[in-house]
């Protein structure tokens, strides 16, 4: 879907470019963004290691596991389905805890690894239970304490304060979370999305 909202959007650019009689001035932003964005790349390998190296420092020296263990309670609240000491519990704990160190390629195995185990606990497979919902929810709001990938980017493309994003992310990211959790939360207890089954395992 995305490609073709993006095909559409060149496609448009020329075609208006052509009518305002503007189509060099479309070749020329188009060139620009192209030697922009590799400027940007380039300049982000640098930055971007650096995040990385302080977070597997952090990893290492056991910061993400206090974080995780931290988060325990929390998440026995949130995924009551889930047994105490099934791997999705330790799976989920330890990508939501990537997830808010900035540690976003590491927390993406611990993530699909949490989704196949919960699978493992689904008693209609296929459908998504209502664990699933909520460990999705979690991860689409993002909560990030340290946005490594934005400070990187703001560093490259010159800013004069990169970090000054951290406050604005937590704000946003938190109530990004809270109000996804409250609404599958709501969700999950309406009829309407409750899978029933008859005895032979079929919808009902």
């Amino acid at each position: 879907m995305m490609n073709y909202i993006w095909l559409t959007i060149v496609i448009l650019a020329i075609v208006m470019g052509g009518i305002n009689g503007k189509i060099d001035s479309v070749t020329k932003s188009a060139i620009d963004a192209a030697v922009g964005s590799v400027n940007i790349a380039i300049n982000l390998v640098g930055i971007m290691a650096l995040w990385l190296g302080i977070m597997k420092v952090a990893e290492d020296s056991g910061l993400m596991a206090l974080v995780a263990k931290g988060l325990a309670p929390i998440l026995k609240w949130l995924f009551p389905d889930v047994p105490a000491g099934h791997p999705a519990m330790a799976s989920m704990t330890m990508n939501i805890a990537g997830n808010m160190l900035g540690l976003g390629n590491a927390a993406t195995a611990l993530g699909l690894r949490a989704m196949e185990d919960l699978e493992k606990l689904n008693a209609h497979p296929g459908v998504a239970t209502n664990a699933m919902c909520t460990f999705l929810t979690i991860n689409t709001a993002g909560l990030q304490l340290v946005p490594a990938p934005v400070i990187g980017i703001l560093a490259s493309a010159g800013s004069k304060d990169p970090t000054v994003i951290i406050g604005t992310t937590i704000v946003a990211t938190f109530a990004a979370l809270i109000f996804g959790i409250a609404a599958v939360k709501m969700l999950e207890r309406l009829p309407f999305f409750s899978v029933e089954r008859n005895g032979k395992g079929e919808p009902s």
